[in-house]
């Protein structure tokens, strides 16, 4: 088992520089999820380890080996594709072991392994079946059965569930971290579906523009986010952003959003140094309080409307001018949302980024902080 490190590499097609001097470490046995939008970069870096794109600058290495100048085939490593690049003409067996056969592996070593991957991945019953007679599901997990058989150092997934509908993927997540835990592979996982990496990873590292934002674990990010667009990418829905300046309450800082509104903050010692500073204050949905707390901290909201879904239900509103959602239980009445005026959120719970750069102003736990020295 070996684990993979990025050094200040880059990527430039001509001169246009894609990806912009990514630090990273990943360890043996991990499972690292490179997540962001389209056009982040995140596919160009995992083509990068994979060798299937040349490094413009910096180094790559496999366990203790340099491979920036080692072909794809000599690294050690799987790749799964988001086309399933199965051969048609192929039936599963064959398809499976098609790594092995152009390795000369005896014939008898490819029988043992492909029908050891098969019982791994539940396709024992589909062997002499060709791709075409096959679900997505399935075709996907030959593709990693492909890739299984040839016991790699490294597994790289490149976007592997894009192309099935929303069951597949939420039962195929399930079955990529059941296999995770029983082979122990460190894994480099691409995709742009937050959720995806927030169940899989056992960190996410996120990136915009080529450049790394901030790499931890999922709930470090998601609780602790190092700035506006870590807060706006990871969670669903994601974190509402509300403009406000800080202001000196009675009890400590607070963020006045205009004249309708004041939110306590948290008793973070910076925060009491920046009264009269333009910040944005984060507030996930899930942290809204629809009952109680008393006067202090109420806030109004314009209610526009609102989205069941079954035993929750989202409350579509604006605070201070912004768009603001509220994810609350609906305990299988939704009457009594349509009637939302005002709600609380516990100072604790509040995240403030001040508005110009949009860094974090305040790290409870120094989570956000730790996550910054990993990256």
């Amino acid at each position: 088992m070996t684990g993979v490190r990025l050094e200040k590499l880059v990527k430039r097609y001509g001169d246009v520089q894609v990806v912009h001097g990514i630090d990273l470490a990943i360890e043996e046995k991990e499972f690292v999820v490179l997540v962001g939008p389209s056009g982040c970069g995140k596919s160009t870096t995992l083509r990068m380890i994979a060798g299937l794109e040349e490094i413009s600058d910096g180094r790559v290495s496999i366990g203790e080996r340099l491979v920036n100048e080692v072909a794809p085939k000599d690294r050690d490593v799987a790749m799964v594709f988001q086309n399933y690049a199965l051969y048609p003409h192929l039936d599963v067996a064959e398809n499976i072991a098609f790594g092995l056969r152009i390795r000369r592996v005896p014939k008898d070593e490819i029988t043992r392994s492909v029908s050891e991957v098969a019982g791994i991945l539940g396709l024992t019953d589909y062997l002499e079946r060709k791709p075409a007679d096959l679900s997505g599901g399935q075709r996907q997990r030959v593709a990693m059965g492909r890739a299984i058989v040839r016991h790699p150092a490294v597994f790289l997934f490149d976007e592997p569930l894009s192309n099935l509908d929303a069951q597949l993927r939420t039962q195929m997540r399930a079955e990529i971290k059941r296999l995770h835990a029983r082979l122990g592979v460190t894994s480099v996982y691409v995709t742009h579906d937050q959720v995806e990496a927030m169940t899989l990873a056992d960190r996410i590292v996120v990136m915009s523009g080529g450049r790394i934002e901030q790499v931890g674990t999922p709930m470090e990010l998601f609780m602790n986010p190092v700035n506006l667009f870590v807060a706006g990418f990871i969670g669903s829905p994601p974190m509402n952003q509300v403009k406000a300046t800080i202001v000196a309450g009675a009890d400590g800082p607070e963020a006045a959003l205009g004249d309708t509104a004041r939110i306590p903050l948290p008793a973070a010692e910076g925060l009491h140094a920046a009264v009269g500073q333009r910040v944005v204050v984060g507030i996930r949905p899930e942290d809204v309080l629809l009952d109680g707390g008393g006067e202090r901290g109420s806030v109004p909201i314009e209610l526009d409307l609102v989205e069941p879904l079954g035993s929750e239900a989202l409350v579509h509103g604006r605070v201070g001018g912004e768009p603001f959602v509220i994810k609350t239980d609906t305990y299988g009445d939704i009457s009594h949302l349509n009637e939302i005026a005002r709600f609380h959120v516990d100072s604790a719970r509040v995240k403030v980024f001040d508005e110009a750069s949009g860094m974090a102003l305040h790290s409870p736990g120094g989570a956000v902080d730790k996550a910054r020295r990993r990256a």
